[in-house]
């Protein structure tokens, strides 16, 4: 009596891997471009919202941002006044506090590792050596990405 053997040979499994491997050399690329295309779009939407209510901030509170404020001069206080209720002259305390909040939570830069990330410099003009999350120019009341690879948009 006589067995035949069945199963695949060397050739037929190596072909078999070498297309996937193929495949596999052309896909991944596509993924990590589109993961890259997604944090691109994300620090955009947190841009535009973080201005649009830096702007509404502005207008509730006597035409003033909150770098305007004395009381606002590190990043902490600064978000502080962007995530909690305030009164129209941005105090935290006594009043209404019927003002706010404007971000439920500050959001972080992706492209900036760490803790710095979600953090804020408030300076004046473009950023440039900026080694945290965000850049918020006083003079202009605009709000930039830190990192320097995005800090145009």
């Amino acid at each position: 009596m006589t067995r035949k053997n069945t199963g695949f040979t060397l050739v037929e499994i190596l072909i078999v891997v070498i297309i996937l491997g193929i495949l596999a050399a052309i896909v991944i690329p596509q993924f990590t471009e589109a993961s890259q295309d997604a944090r691109n779009s994300a620090l955009s939407s947190d841009l535009q919202t973080m201005r649009s209510q830096i702007e509404l901030y502005k207008v509730q509170h006597l035409d003033k941002y909150p770098s305007d404020l004395a009381t606002v001069t590190d990043s902490a206080t600064f978000i502080g006044q962007l995530t909690v209720k305030t009164n129209q002259d941005g105090t935290l305390s006594g009043g209404t506090l019927n003002l706010g909040p404007y971000l439920q939570k500050f959001p972080t830069n992706a492209f900036v590792t760490g803790d710095p990330g979600s953090a804020v410099t408030i300076g004046t003009g473009v950023p440039t050596g900026c080694t945290t999350g965000w850049w918020f120019d006083k003079t202009a009341g605009k709000m930039y990405a830190g990192d320097t690879a995005h800090s145009g948009l």
